[in-house]
């Protein structure tokens, strides 16, 4: 590894290629997931927030009943935040949560109720920032807009041969650069689909030690930088994270006996300041 930062991403296959390999594979191989059956946005909008440091299989029963409960903007905006917390509760991230109830109230206040179909308007909105944006532009509003996230950080690496820290956010220019050329070469059709299928390759094929990627079943093996001179577990180069630090405290739990039930206690709860 060199300590020189790349910042001009280097040339890969013809995009026309990549793109065939790419959406030929999505198309056949793509997990049947919820949210890729709809184009409503703001049904999309809700996955990306949901997804957002969160399993797929974690999200999907949150994402059916959270749209069940409040299938519209309009519903979302004009529900009690609490009632938005409960459903949410058990998912994590609250803070994600509260975004998209403000973000929504925005929209009926700013955008007379629809889901905005730039970058720069969509990151105006509470909780929405670049890679959020770029997913809900591209793949809602045919946008060719890029998105860039662990898995395709991953995916660049690789058909790059990108050997610098990505763990560094000085690197990461480089990859919102290459990803914007490749999805700005794509059929206009196509932007959102191949924003997904460098998201589907990272999270099922091109995938992160400790675990064996399948290299032999990857599309676009025959463009990868890496794959040819068998560098691909070498690749990318991330440094480890610092400790997590340990950190102890004391909780006070107040109890008396229910009034209405002998048997049982009441548990004093209060709410934080918000």
């Amino acid at each position: 590894m060199t300590d020189k930062l790349t910042t001009t991403p280097q040339p890969l296959a013809p995009p026309e290629t990549l793109h065939h390999h790419l959406l030929e594979w999505y198309r056949h191989a793509r997990r049947d997931l919820p949210w890729r059956r709809t184009s409503d946005p703001y049904a999309i909008w809700l996955s990306e927030m949901m997804l957002q440091q969160t399993q797929v299989e974690t999200v999907k029963p949150y994402y059916a009943r959270f749209l069940a409960r409040f299938p519209t903007i309009n519903s979302l905006a004009e529900a009690d935040l609490q009632e938005v917390l409960s459903l949410w509760a058990g998912l994590g991230y609250y803070r994600r949560a509260k975004h998209l109830h403000q973000a929504a109230q925005a929209v009926i206040q700013h955008h007379a109720g629809r889901v905005p179909e730039t970058v720069d308007a969509l990151r105006t909105l509470p909780g929405i920032g670049r890679y959020t944006a770029g997913a809900i532009a591209s793949i809602a509003f045919h946008q060719p807009a890029p998105i860039v996230d662990g898995n395709v950080m991953r995916v660049l690496a690789r058909l790059a041969a990108y050997d610098q820290d990505i763990a560094d956010p000085r690197h990461h220019a480089f990859f919102w650069t290459l990803a914007q050329e490749i999805v700005s070469a794509a059929p206009k059709s196509h932007y959102g689909d191949v924003n997904q299928a460098l998201m589907e390759l990272g999270a099922t094929i091109c995938t992160p030690p400790p675990s064996r990627p399948a290299f032999l079943l990857c599309p676009p093996r025959n463009a990868c930088r890496a794959y040819a001179p068998g560098r691909q577990l070498e690749l990318p180069v991330k440094s480890k994270k610092a400790p997590t630090p340990i950190i102890r405290a004391r909780a006070l739990i107040l109890l008396r006996p229910d009034p209405a039930d002998s048997n049982s206690q009441r548990v004093l709860l209060l709410r934080r300041p918000t």
